[in-house]
């Protein structure tokens, strides 16, 4: 079969809504190049040891490559995924060149491109994140390693909004919570709630190829029993009470949804957010506040932040 790979020069800040635009149109192995990659100090925090090629990133922006069966349907795909990029513009999100390009490859090429660039990465403390087919040593006993196969995934869960998730889940989840993952995308987040200790775990998204993944994942890393999947808008008819809620999405959707965020909290519950940009931190602060949440942590990640709020 022959392949179109679909090649996206835009910003860090349009990655995840991007990469979400692509799954959504049926992408597959999706490919991120972000020269700050081969910039970041991560060996001294993580210990984790990167091999890249400097000639294979732009010199400014990302590049966000997915590959899509060349049919007849093509070109509509692809007008529809520029479209859907440039409504991003509605959201204050800058798209930098926002350039598109199409090249061809073939099915052999397309199988093994793309596998290059992931490799088991240490986000946290004790999570680390390992695609299937690399294999991996635990270099301590209390480490959580989770699966992904990023060729049906969202991404390898390693974009700093989700990092953020993930530490936000371990320094803050008790043993035997109930947890909401709102936004699951390919459930990573939900995964790691549930290996760090979650009684149950609630993943929606309103995206049926998310679903689909996320229940892949979980069946994948042995959780598809404890991990309830289920295709539904934010928390709209969402009426249960649970510990923790985390969602990893963009600012102008998280607003919406804080009072249902609310109302489905114990007492003394956590709202765990992430995917905001630096210039909406406020308006997700004050939309927190204004319901009667307490801020207990801002994390900043590579201009991106996560927001910890308490149901008092």
């Amino acid at each position: 079969m022959k392949w179109s790979e679909v090649c996206i020069h835009t910003t860090n800040e349009a990655i995840e809504p991007i990469s979400n635009i692509l799954h959504e149109t049926g992408a597959s192995g999706l490919v991120i190049e972000d020269p700050q990659d081969l910039i970041k100090v991560r060996d001294n925090v993580y210990g984790e040891i990167y091999d890249l090629d400097p000639n294979e990133y732009p010199e400014e922006g990302v590049r966000i490559k997915a590959y899509l069966p060349m049919n007849s349907f093509l070109g509509e795909t692809v007008e529809q995924i520029k479209q859907a990029i440039n409504n991003l513009l509605i959201y204050d999100i800058d798209l930098g060149k926002n350039h598109v390009s199409l090249s061809e490859v073939n099915e052999e090429e397309w199988a093994t491109a793309w596998k290059k660039y992931y490799k088991p990465v240490k986000v946290s403390k004790k999570i680390t994140i390992t695609p299937t087919w690399e294999e991996y040593t635990p270099v301590s006993s209390d480490e959580i390693i989770i699966e992904l196969d990023p060729g049906m995934a969202f991404g390898t869960g390693t974009h700093p909004t989700t990092v953020l998730s993930m530490q936000a889940l371990e320094t803050y989840l008790t043993h035997d919570d109930t947890v909401i993952d709102v936004g699951c995308g390919s459930g990573v987040l939900s995964i790691a709630a549930a290996k760090l200790g979650a009684k149950e775990v609630y993943a929606y998204d309103l995206d049926e190829i998310a679903v689909k993944s996320t229940q892949q994942n979980a069946k994948l890393n042995e959780l598809n029993s404890q991990i309830v999947v289920a295709q539904n808008n934010l928390l709209d008819h969402v009426n249960q009470q649970v510990n923790v809620i985390v969602s990893n999405i963009l600012a102008e959707i998280i607003v919406r949804f804080v009072d249902n965020a609310w109302d489905n909290l114990v007492s003394g519950g956590l709202f765990i957010t992430s995917g905001i940009i630096q210039n909406k931190k406020q308006l997700v602060k004050e939309k927190l506040t204004e319901q009667g949440f307490e801020i207990i942590a801002v994390n900043e990640m590579e201009d991106w932040i996560s927001i910890v709020a308490k149901k008092n």
